[in-house]
């Protein structure tokens, strides 16, 4: 792992039921990790949904629901692997800049995705429930410890 011990962790509640937790990576994406902190204490994403799934990844936490909405910020590239369960920042054309919202899971090894994409944390419990979202599935809350 490449952060300390003392790393935060966000869990995902779904309204369907079920939960997984993510360990965020504030040394290797720290722009990232507190913007996605600070949207989550805010409540931000409660009620928003997955808007993508496909059989290599989940998304969610688009303000519209529609795969557009979000605001831009300063892509973090980093050495972190997309491996099974490691969690992104969307972006889209312009690889220097980050949608400030949406974010996804890795169902599978997703290598491409490495420097390509930021990577700010790894699911570290229930990856099941991840693979289990379907489209529209809704986030009933983010718990940030």
């Amino acid at each position: 792992m490449p952060d300390r011990p003392e790393q935060p962790t966000a869990t995902i509640e779904l309204a369907k039921g079920g939960s997984f937790t993510i360990t965020l990576y504030p040394t290797s994406a720290p722009n990232t990790v507190s913007n996605f902190v600070e949207k989550a204490k805010s409540g931000f994403y409660d009620g928003l949904t997955f808007h993508r799934v496909e059989d290599w990844v989940v998304q969610g936490g688009d303000p519209e629901g529609s795969g557009r909405g979000g605001g831009r910020v300063k892509s973090e590239y980093n050495d972190l692997p997309f491996n099974v369960g490691a969690v992104g920042i969307a972006r889209g054309p312009d690889p220097a800049i980050n949608n400030d919202a949406q974010w996804f899971v890795t169902k599978k090894d997703s290598q491409f995705l490495n420097k390509q994409y930021t990577n700010f944390g790894q699911i570290n419990t229930g990856m099941d429930v991840v693979t289990g979202i379907k489209i529209g599935d809704k986030i009933k809350s983010i718990t940030i410890s």
